[in-house]
């Protein structure tokens, strides 16, 4: 703990001496939003533009890749492109290279039995399992991602490490940084995520909501690994060979558990909230804050209304059942018919609409976490552009400078607060690199077909 507590120290001397700033001009003030203190607001506003503001978790590359989105127009929906995050002051981000769970296959049965001789076919298998689009999703991704940066080069830059955020953020410009959202992108190959590391990923999330070839995830009800397996525990070995952050969002508590007790770097929840204000598997219990304290990692507080406020979260569920119901009713009666009419406004007495949680509740996630977890690990991880729900008064990233507010309000210094929009995030990063660092002369983590899927010693 006190090794931890010297790493923190030491990393936050490197950042400030190392000059990384915020904006360096600050926007002319808005108008003060209704219920805030003028004087107070000036002072958020000030401090938040001059502070490094980094957000571990967005999915606009997804709205990139899909439906072809141009992030440097200003958009009427969504929550990130160019104009707003510059409006935010948001400096840096981590797009997520989002691998949804319906890409996940087996394809082992084909690379199970290599040929003898360079003369010889690969045998092809009478089950070849599963096809497999993992990979194939992610570098569809990151290509949709380094199109975006070079179309519009005078406003963003594409990032892979402490000192080029700090050198893109010194030049007026948006950092892009990738972190993958669901390991099995690497298809349980750790050459695909040596690879993934030189086009430039400085995170993965172990899982998304489902298990794979090396770990649990929270979502399935039922464990495939009780953690991580063999396999999972030479992926973070890697990642920490690499300078790859290790991201425990999405995970089982084992796999947290294991995480922590076979990582030599700090590790990060990129998009997590707190289990005792929301008891959802998706956040992180009071224990394992500490336990992510004193391994010197950080959690990025998630803005989604359903990992923030449990009667969102119950509500949610019931709409559920609403439009279960609706598609029945729709099917059974004729479209302007009264028997569609009745059974629709029946629906609605049943199932009133979802309000919205306010920006309390996003606040009260980031104290808690401060309170458990102390000032230097905890962060920000909005989920924006990937949920469908953030709450009142965060509507999108021109509303960030009201997080630095209602901090300030809430009690925090400025030293604290630059700390959480920023700076444990850089902290964490520059301290991930320092140990890669330590590691360059290790050789390679290789897999074993025979022994990857054992438990991993416990």
């Amino acid at each position: 703990m006190l090794k931890q507590r010297r790493l923190v120290a030491l990393t936050a001397a490197l950042l400030i001496a190392g000059g990384i700033v915020g904006q360096t001009t600050i926007p002319t003030l808005p108008a003060t939003p209704p219920g805030y203190r003028a004087e107070l607001w000036e002072k958020a506003w000030r401090l938040h533009h001059s502070a490094t503001v980094v957000d571990t978790h967005i999915d606009t590359t997804s709205r990139v890749l899909d439906t072809g989105f141009d992030m440097g127009v200003r958009s009427s929906d969504g929550h990130v492109d160019l104009p707003r995050a510059a409006e935010g002051g948001l400096d840096a981000v981590f797009y997520s290279i989002y691998v949804d769970s319906r890409f996940h296959g087996d394809e082992q049965a084909l690379f199970a039995n290599a040929p003898q001789s360079v003369n010889d076919d690969w045998p092809r298998p009478e089950q070849p399992g599963a096809a497999n689009g993992s990979a194939r999703r992610a570098l569809m991704m990151i290509d949709g991602l380094f199109r975006t940066v070079e179309r519009h080069g005078a406003r963003m830059a594409f990032c892979a490490s402490v000192d080029e955020l700090g050198a893109a953020v010194k030049a007026g410009k948006h950092a892009a940084l990738m972190g993958i959202e669901g390991g099995h992108a690497i298809e349980g190959d750790l050459g695909l995520l040596r690879l993934f590391h030189r086009l430039g990923v400085r995170y993965m999330t172990l899982t998304h909501t489902n298990h794979n070839q090396f770990a649990d995830s929270c979502a399935p009800a039922e464990p495939r690994w009780g953690g991580l397996n063999r396999l999972g525990g030479k992926v973070v070995a890697e990642m920490n060979r690499l300078g790859v952050m290790v991201d425990v969002s999405h995970v089982s508590d084992a796999t947290f558990a294991d995480v922590l007790r076979v990582t030599t770097a700090p590790v990060i929840c990129s998009h997590s909230s707190m289990r005792a204000l929301c008891p959802h598997k998706r956040n992180i219990t009071d224990e394992m804050c500490r336990a992510l304290a004193a391994n010197g990692g950080v959690v990025m507080i998630n803005y989604n209304c359903g990992f923030l406020d449990p009667e969102y979260a119950k509500n949610t569920s019931a709409q559920a059942t609403r439009r279960i119901q609706e598609k029945a009713a729709r099917d059974k009666f004729a479209a302007g018919s009264a028997e569609l009419d009745a059974a629709l406004g029946k629906l609605d007495e049943r199932f009133p609409p979802v309000e919205r949680p306010e920006l309390k509740q996003l606040i009260a996630h980031l104290l808690r976490a401060i309170d458990i977890a102390g000032a230097d690990h905890v962060g920000l991880g909005s989920d924006f552009d990937g949920v469908p729900c953030v709450p009142k008064g965060i509507d999108d990233a021109t509303f960030l400078p009201r997080i630095t507010y209602e901090l300030l309000a809430a009690g925090q210094d400025e030293v604290a607060v630059r700390k959480v929009l920023g700076e444990n995030l850089l902290r964490v990063f520059t301290a991930v690199e320092q140990r890669a660092f330590a590691l360059r002369s290790q050789p390679p983590q290789q897999n074993d077909a025979k022994t990857d899927g054992e438990p991993l010693p416990r």
